[in-house]
Parts: C-alpha cells; sequence; structure tokens
C-alpha cells in the first residue's frame, strides 16, 4: 500500500513539474511577444512593406500554370535578369513543361554556352549546350560575382520562390517596388540614407538594397504574344516564371490530391460502415 503511494505521489510531482514549467515558457514567450516591439520606433519597421498580393493562375487548390505568363517569364529572365542570376537546378529539357517541342529546346540550348572539355588536351573550354545541361551562370565563380556587384554575390533563382516568405507575392513586388525614398521617410527618421550603391525597395526588409532596379523601362522586352511589357507585368510574368522553376510539379501535385482526398474520404465511410456491421450483434455488458 505504502509502495502504491509512492509512486502515486511521484507522478503527482512530476505532472506538477511539467505544468509548471509549461505555464512559465508560455508566461515568459508571452511577455516577450509583448515587449519586444515596444522599443525605440525604426525606419525599416515603420516603412517596410508587405507584399502585394497578386492574383496568379497557380495559386488556390484548383491552380493552373498560365502556359503564355511563364514563357513571358522566361523571356525577361533571359533578356534581364540571366546576366548577374544563375538557375542552376534547371535543366534546358526542362522547357518542354512551357510548351517548347524538341526542335526548339535544342536550337535553345545551343545559343548558350557552357563549360566543358576539350577531348584533345582535356583543358576547360565552352561549347553549345545540349538539352540535358543546366542553365550556364553568368560568372566563372563566387569571386567574379561579388567583384562585378559590388561585394554582393546575386543569388540563385532556381528556388527563390521558395526560399522567401510569400515568395511570388515578394519577388513581383520587389522588382516592381523601386522608389526614391518618401519625403514622410526623411521627415520622420532625418538620420535615415540611401548608401552609395544601394537602393530604395521598401519591400526588402533593410529598405537598401544593393541590386540596382533590374526592371527600368517600360518596354524593356518584347512579348512573342504582344502583350505590353509594362514594369508590372514584366515583374508578375518573371515571378511566375520562378515559381515555376522552384516547384514544376505544383500543377500535378493539386491535381493528385484531390483523387486522394476523395479516396481517403471513401476508405473512412467503409471502414465506419464495416465496423457497425462487424459489431452489430455484440451487446455491451450491463454493470448492476
Amino acid at each position: 500500500m505504502k509502495q502504491l503511494l509512492s509512486v502515486r505521489l511521484v507522478g503527482i510531482l512530476a505532472g506538477l513539474f511539467f505544468a509548471v514549467a509549461a505555464l512559465w515558457a508560455f508566461a515568459t514567450g508571452a511577455f516577450t511577444a509583448a515587449t519586444e516591439g515596444l522599443g525605440e520606433e525604426t525606419a525599416e519597421h515603420a516603412f517596410h512593406k508587405y507584399p502585394e498580393d497578386y492574383d496568379f493562375a497557380f495559386d488556390g487548390p484548383f491552380g493552373r500554370w498560365d502556359v503564355a505568363q511563364l514563357q513571358r517569364g522566361l523571356t525577361v529572365y533571359e533578356q534581364v535578369c540571366a546576366a548577374c542570376h544563375s538557375l542552376k537546378f534547371v535543366a534546358f529539357r526542362d522547357l518542354a513543361g512551357l510548351g517548347y517541342d524538341e526542335a526548339q529546346i535544342k536550337a535553345f540550348a545551343a545559343s548558350k554556352q557552357v563549360p566543358g572539355i576539350d577531348p584533345r588536351t582535356g583543358e576547360t573550354t565552352l561549347r553549345p549546350g545540349l538539352p540535358t545541361d543546366y542553365f550556364p551562370s553568368p560568372y566563372p565563380n563566387a569571386v567574379a560575382a561579388a567583384a562585378a556587384n559590388n561585394n554582393a554575390i546575386p543569388p540563385d533563382l532556381s528556388l527563390i520562390t521558395k526560399a522567401r516568405h510569400d515568395g511570388v507575392n515578394y519577388v513581383a513586388s520587389l522588382l516592381a517596388g523601386y522608389q526614391a525614398p518618401p519625403a514622410e521617410l526623411t521627415q520622420e527618421f532625418p538620420e535615415f540614407t540611401v548608401p552609395p550603391g544601394l537602393h530604395y525597395n521598401p519591400y526588402f526588409a533593410t529598405l537598401n538594397l544593393a541590386m540596382a532596379p533590374p526592371l527600368t523601362a517600360n518596354d524593356q522586352v518584347t512579348y512573342d504574344d504582344g502583350t505590353r511589357a509594362t514594369i508590372p507585368q514584366m515583374s508578375q510574368d518573371v515571378a511566375a516564371f520562378l515559381a515555376w522553376t522552384a516547384e514544376p510539379t505544383l500543377v500535378k501535385r493539386k491535381q493528385t490530391g484531390w483523387p486522394v482526398l476523395i479516396f481517403l474520404l471513401f476508405a473512412t465511410v467503409l471502414a465506419y460502415m464495416s465496423k457497425k456491421q462487424i459489431w452489430a450483434a455484440v451487446k455491451p455488458r450491463s454493470r448492476d
């Protein structure tokens, strides 16, 4: 009897310990969340903007790729972004997902120079690309990339929409968001400056961005489908294209998900009905 009481007492004390620890953690977290924003207001906090909420065709559970928009986005990447940013996880043959046929992909790949090996000398050389090759980097190494971009290495864009919160909207908003600092900013925070070599963009967390505005004027590129290449249009098109490079199976995953959910629902109903049928003849015991 005494042993049983001891075990129960230890269980009660252990439960109380974990309950007190959980309450302490909750109280500490709540206090931190309530007081961390009570410090002095900063320009970065006051004038930073969250991404615009664009309506992309692939959004939502029934979303689909707008192939024409993805092709326009490839045009923007090729003519604007590829000068600084790589796309190292995307192979030329992957462009079949954008509606290009084999001949078009071969021609596109052949127009690029990719690293290769001279079979006679074994030295590194450049050769025309093949469909199995990946998009080449614009720089031979990270040192050259930093030297050409004010010591800021341009990130690879293959997965950029997955690497940023609300990535697709973020990319589109950032590209179209370059502007001069508003008068309200300099009035409220006179000490705020845009250092040489940086550029003001309210969608960037620190407001000052090393990347120069890549989209500088309307009609900077020419679309094959005749769409007017305004800055907002180009920014949304290339953002959609980068959403595709980050997850080309996005639409297929959504299309697969619905049959799976329907099957699971059917299986759940079937299991419940089977359970009722199997245990129908079993009567619960009555307790006197």
